[in-house]
């Protein structure tokens, strides 16, 4: 019987969460949260930072100060009293999930060694589809950076973004659904009675 990956549990009803963390603290959560059992996903990339005498190659959160872990029980005290911990990202003071297609997204993205990097949040763009490659399928913005394409992928709660270099020859624009028109109202008449 194949095993499922863990991003794929998420179909039959286990929901990712995302926690909000202090300022580079996130890869010391994620080794407390899963020493409590938790299932936690830190995506990463790797940077090379420059100093005088040497460069240093790091490997830094994708969404810095932010982390998704996965809470079956949604017992959110063990989660809230790690150090390092500042939330968990909701709405009206509920946690609110992160849809799984873009988590997976992020997931099938950065097993990748196609140089993933932080990138600005975008509201507007093109929306296209990768029609070819490693990340056949995935949907996000195109942006072009000189002449470079990108693509970015999105995670919309947290308004943080994830752009990786691109074939543009591989995407295919996606086509907005066309409004429909609104049914005509047609009052139904009825017999007065005599």
């Amino acid at each position: 019987m194949p095993t499922l990956d863990p991003m794929q549990k998420n179909s039959f009803g286990l929901a990712w969460y995302a926690v909000h963390t202090r300022h580079q603290h996130e890869k010391n959560v994620v080794r407390v949260l899963e020493s409590k059992g938790l299932e936690v996903f830190l995506p990463l990339y790797t940077a090379i930072h420059r100093w005088k005498d040497r460069n240093k190659r790091l490997l830094l959160p994708l969404f810095p100060c932010y982390l998704f872990v996965r809470n079956p029980e949604e017992l959110w005290q063990p989660i809230l009293s790690t150090p390092g911990v500042h939330s968990v990202v909701g709405f009206s003071k509920r946690p609110a999930t992160i849809p799984w297609a873009e988590l997976e997204a992020v997931r099938r993205l950065v097993g990748t060694d196609l140089g993933a990097e932080p990138h600005p949040f975008l509201v507007c763009g093109a929306r296209v589809r990768l029609r070819a490659g490693p990340l056949e399928g995935i949907e996000g913005l195109l942006v072009r950076k000189k002449t470079i394409w990108k693509l970015v992928i999105s995670i919309e709660m947290l308004q943080r973004s994830v752009a990786v270099e691109v074939d543009a020859s591989m995407v295919e624009p996606i086509t907005a659904p066309k409004p429909q028109p609104a049914a005509r109202f047609s009052p139904i008449q009825v017999p007065l009675a005599s």
